[in-house]
């Protein structure tokens, strides 16, 4: 079901929460969530490449294996809702290993493959503050036939120094934006480089409201995902902080009103899953 944020119920008190995701500890020091754990603010990004240079070899075997493969029809869900058309200017921001930029080009290729394989319009940006995640999607590109279709940049979703204002008609962030220190950061860069009547669209999981869905989905989760990270990917510790990260992010409604105090309009969400994960879209005007 499509729910369209209410920005006159917010709460102040979420507000305060969302846009600052590092708490004062009664110090100078601030502290950011790293999973269930608090760090120095200043130190989560370290570690949080830390993870991602730990993970990007076995990235998309584990989401395969963690998801059964849901993961691929989310992502199909979410190009499907961007309604990819000749001549868009996509940024693909945590974009690493290339899932979402892939089936953006799939899609336009699909549309009018001659038109495809001809035009020099047609060129998406992946940007990923992890360059070890971008060159296994460089590889992939290579291996699919999109070298020539895409431009990738190393840099930080919070600080997009290299990019325009005006720039861009999407901007897609899947999950990724959870692994980001200031959330609000991230969103007023995406409202910067956006052109006016851009789009911004958020994959992310979320909060599932049905109990019995939650129980095993909690079990498998903390039970099993560390496990399985383990025994194919040799690292315990780098999923059991991405399960974690997953329970710190905002709910579907907090995190609709942060979108929309950065800017955004006709701001949405789509759950799919239950709600664990959810497809969040806003207009720059």
């Amino acid at each position: 079901m499509l729910k369209i944020s209410k920005a006159f119920f917010r709460q102040q008190s979420n507000v305060i929460n969302l846009s600052i995701r590092a708490l004062s500890t009664g110090t100078n020091s601030q502290e950011a969530d790293f999973g269930f754990k608090k760090v120095k603010y200043e130190e989560k990004q370290a570690k949080v490449n830390e993870v991602f240079n730990n993970v990007a070899e076995k990235y998309d075997l584990m989401n395969d294996a963690m998801s059964f493969g849901l993961h691929r029809l989310w992502k199909n869900q979410f190009i499907q809702d961007i309604e990819p058309t000749p001549g868009m200017r996509l940024i693909d921001v945590a974009g690493g290993t290339g899932d979402i930029t892939f089936r953006y080009l799939n899609y336009l290729k699909n549309l009018n493959p001659g038109h495809f394989d001809n035009s020099r319009d047609i060129v998406a940006t992946v940007c990923d503050i992890n360059e070890n995640m971008l060159n296994v999607g460089k590889d992939r590109s290579i291996n699919l036939g999109f070298q020539d279709k895409i431009n990738w940049k190393v840099g930080n979703a919070e600080n997009l120094i290299l990019e325009k204002e005006n720039t861009y008609d999407v901007y897609t962030i899947a999950f990724g934006i959870r692994n980001c220190t200031n959330l609000e950061n991230v969103l007023k860069e995406a409202y910067r480089v956006l052109k006016p009547g851009g789009r911004f669209m958020c994959l992310e999981f979320s909060r599932t409201e049905n109990p019995v869905f939650k129980r095993v989905y909690d079990f498998y989760s903390f039970q099993m995902i560390p496990v399985m990270g383990y025994l194919i990917a040799g690292d315990w510790n780098s999923y059991q902080y991405l399960v974690e990260s997953i329970r710190m992010f905002p709910s579907q409604d907090e995190f609709a009103s942060l979108i929309s105090d950065c800017g955004f309009r006709l701001v949405s969400y789509k759950n799919l899953t239950n709600g664990a994960v959810a497809i969040h879209s806003g207009f720059k005007f």
